[in-house]
C-alpha cells in the first residue's frame, strides 16, 4: 500500500472540500486533506481518494486469494478509478430513476449469496468480519450493485431483439447443435474385477451382476438394490448432468438404448457396470396444460375478507345453478388482465400460477367449479374446462438458444452503453 499511497500524492493534488477546509484549522485540514482529497469529480458526484485506496485493497486481497498476479500499480489505480467512476454515474441514474433496492430484496440476495457459499447468514456474517471486512459495508456494497444491475438491465434489455430467424440460423450452427443436444443423468455402480481373479471369480461376479440387474428389472429401485447388495461391493456414483459426447464412450452406446428409469449393463476390463439413466432433459418435455378460467374477488376496506370469501362462494354457486361464468366474471372479478376476456387465462402450465392457485387447478374436475380459494391476490374460484399433453422440448430448446443470444447481444450492448454514459457525464480527474 505504500506504492500506491506515494502514486496518490503524485497524482492527485488536487482540489479538497474547499468551503470546509476554509473555517479549519490547520491540523485538521490537513487531516482532511489526507483523508478526502477528490480524485475525481462525477457529475454531481466526487470520487475520494480513500474509495480509492479501499477498493484496490479489496480487489489486491481478492487477486492474492486467487494465485494470480497483480497487476502494477499504475495499471491498478487507473482500472479501479475508472470502475469508480462509471459505478458513480451508474448510481447517480438509479437516484434519478427512482431506483430502490428495499431491505427485504437485499435480504433474500444476502441469503442467496450465502446459501450458494453453503453457509448460514449468521456464518456468511461470520466469514466476513473475519476476513477484516466490515459486514454493514458489504451489504451496503450489494445494495448497490443490486441497483446497478437494474439500472443496465432497464438501459440495456429494451433495446435487445432476438428474431425467430435469428434463432433458426444459430439452430444449424455446430455452437447451436452442441448447445441444444439433449442430456443425461447418469448413475453407474461398478462390481470391480481384477488381474488376480480366476476366472471362475469372473463368473460368480458377473452373475452377481446380472441378478442384481435382474432385481432391478423386476422393481427393485436402483438405489435400494445397491444398498441391499452386500454379498459385492460396487463402487461408483452420480455421473451429474451430461451431454451424450460427454460420457464415458464405454457408456454412450446403452444410454442411447435406454429410457428414464432404466437400468442397462456393461462389461469393461475394469468390471461390471450397473448403468442406470436417472433423468434426461432435451428429449421430450412433456407437460400437462389446463385450459382455465377464474373469478378473483378482493378484499378491501369496503368489502372486507368474510364478506369477499362469501362473495366469492355466491358466485361459485350461481354458476353451479346455469348462469354464465363468463359473464359473472366481466361483472365481478378485479383481475383486470382476464375479466373483459370472461376471466380465462388461456392454457396454463405448471408454475405460471401462484401455490394455491395451482394446487386448486390441478385438483379441479374439468368442467366443475371450485369453491372459494385464497391466495395473496384474494378469493378466486375457478373452472379448468379443458386439459392435454404438450410436449415442449422444441420450445424449450428455441427458448434456450434465444437467452443465449440474449446474453451475447446483452454483454455487447452494455459495454456500448457503459461508453456512451462515460462520454456524456461530465468527469473531471483531478
Amino acid at each position: 500500500m505504500k506504492n500506491i499511497n506515494n502514486r496518490f500524492h503524485a497524482i492527485i493534488v488536487g482540489a479538497t472540500i474547499a468551503i470546509l477546509a476554509v473555517a479549519m484549522p490547520s491540523e485538521a485540514r490537513a487531516q482532511l486533506v489526507s483523508l478526502e482529497t477528490i480524485v475525481a469529480i462525477v457529475d454531481e458526484d466526487v470520487v475520494l481518494a480513500s474509495e480509492v485506496v479501499e477498493r484496490i485493497e479489496q480487489v489486491r486481497s481478492a487477486i492474492s486469494s486467487q494465485g494470480l498476479q497483480i497487476p502494477p500499480d499504475d495499471v491498478l489505480f487507473e482500472e479501479t478509478l475508472n470502475r469508480l467512476i462509471l459505478e458513480s454515474i451508474q448510481l447517480q441514474l438509479a437516484d434519478r430513476f427512482g431506483v430502490r433496492i428495499p431491505d427485504a430484496q437485499l435480504d433474500e440476495s444476502v441469503a442467496r449469496l450465502a446459501a450458494q457459499n453453503g453457509l448460514s447468514i449468521s456464518q456468511f456474517r461470520e466469514a466476513i468480519e473475519a476476513s477484516g471486512q466490515s459486514y454493514n459495508k458489504t451489504r451496503e456494497s450489494m445494495r448497490r450493485e443490486l441497483a446497478i444491475q437494474r439500472v443496465q438491465q432497464g438501459s440495456v434489455m429494451r433495446n435487445i431483439r432476438v428474431t425467430e430467424k435469428e434463432i433458426d440460423n444459430f439452430l444449424l450452427t455446430d455452437e447451436g447443435i452442441s448447445l441444444t443436444q439433449p442430456e443425461y443423468r447418469i448413475v453407474q455402480a461398478l462390481l470391480p474385477t481384477s488381474r488376480d481373479d480366476l476366472p471362475q471369480d469372473k463368473e460368480v461376479k458377473a452373475a452377481y451382476a446380472e441378478s442384481v440387474l435382474a432385481s432391478i428389472l423386476g422393481g427393485t429401485s436402483f438405489s435400494e438394490a445397491m444398498s441391499t447388495a452386500t454379498e459385492y461391493q460396487f463402487q461408483g456414483g452420480d455421473l451429474g448432468w451430461r451431454k451424450i459426447n460427454d460420457i464415458p464412450s464405454m457408456f454412450q452406446q446403452i444410454v442411447k438404448t435406454l429410457d428414464r428409469g432404466e437400468t442397462g449393463m456393461v462389461t469393461s476390463a475394469s468390471g461390471y457396470h450397473l448403468v442406470y439413466l436417472a433423468d434426461t432433459r432435451g428429449l421430450t418435455q412433456l407437460i400437462e396444460q389446463s385450459a382455465t378460467r377464474h373469478i378473483l374477488i378482493v378484499p378491501s376496506e369496503i368489502l372486507d375478507e368474510e364478506s369477499a370469501k362469501n362473495l366469492a362462494q355466491e358466485l361459485s354457486n350461481r354458476i353451479r345453478a346455469g348462469e354464465d361464468f363468463a359473464d359473472l366474471a366481466r361483472e365481478y372479478s378485479e383481475d383486470i388482465g382476464s375479466a373483459q376476456e370472461g376471466g380465462d387465462l388461456g392454457w396454463v402450465s405448471p408454475g405460471q400460477m401462484v401455490p394455491e392457485f395451482e394446487s386448486a387447478m390441478a385438483d379441479a374436475v374439468v368442467g366443475e367449479v371450485t369453491d372459494p380459494i385464497r391466495s395473496e391476490f384474494g378469493w378466486h374460484i375457478l373452472e379448468v374446462t379443458e386439459r392435454r399433453i404438450e410436449d415442449f422440448a422444441n420450445q424449450i430448446k428455441r427458448n434456450q438458444i434465444a437467452n443465449y443470444l440474449r446474453e451475447v447481444k446483452y454483454e455487447e450492448e452494455l459495454e456500448n452503453w457503459l461508453g456512451k454514459i462515460r462520454e456524456e457525464a461530465f468527469v473531471d480527474i483531478k
